[in-house]
């Protein structure tokens, strides 16, 4: 008899674990050893089980996703890795895929296209959300931003004003209307709705407040 591989499911929101509970207990041979809800939990569920499968979100509170990924990577090296995520950043998207996760699902896939995720990957392969690469290959890039574009968009979609970027920024108010500008020619947007439009795709509100 073989072994059974274990999981350990890593996302902020119960129902969403729920879910996924339900969907693994369907697929012979699996256990799930731990349910968390925080970034720092789930280092210390992969740190104790070092389990064949992480399921991950990519945004928690505690440890961003990123940073859950890298410790998980560094204490369990054997684990296998699949994001499930609510962002459906282009540029987001692709960061996972380059980091190396081993799978990439997004939640509004298909119940039965996340089982056949989970599967694949707990058997050793690789799988990409079909909408996923739908998406990557008709994307015909996003704006490039630079990193104080970045910085004063996630400023800006929360609400503070050019003074109050400036302050925080350390540059003058009239540096950051200059951004603010430059923002709204390379997105080709023309108002702050639409920028946070933008930042909420882009990942660059406060990663917990996401989906």
């Amino acid at each position: 008899m073989h072994d059974k591989r274990s999981v350990v499911i890593a996302d902020d929101h119960a129902i969403v674990r729920k879910g996924f509970v339900e969907t693994l207990m369907e697929l012979e041979g699996v256990e799930v050893v731990a349910e968390v809800g925080d970034g720092l939990a789930a280092i210390a569920a992969v740190k104790k089980h070092k389990p064949s499968m992480l399921v991950l979100d990519a945004a928690m509170p505690m440890a961003r996703g990123v940073e859950v990924y890298a410790e998980a990577r560094r204490w369990s090296p054997d684990t296998h890795i699949i994001v499930c995520t609510g962002f459906t950043s282009i540029n987001l998207l692709a960061d996972w895929l380059d980091a190396g996760v081993d799978g990439l699902l997004l939640k509004s896939c298909e119940p039965d296209e996340i089982k056949l995720g989970f599967q694949t990957v707990l058997h050793g392969s690789s799988y990409v959300a079909v909408r996923v690469q739908e998406m990557l290959q008709q994307s015909t890039g996003t704006a490039e931003l630079t990193d104080r574009e970045r910085e004063v968009l996630a400023l800006i979609a929360r609400g503070h004003a050019n003074i109050e970027i400036g302050e925080r920024l350390n540059i003058s108010p009239k540096t950051v209307e200059k951004h603010r500008a430059n923002l709204m020619t390379k997105l080709d947007v023309h108002s702050v709705a639409e920028l946070l439009v933008f930042a909420l795709k882009e990942g660059l509100l406060d990663e917990y407040t996401q989906i």
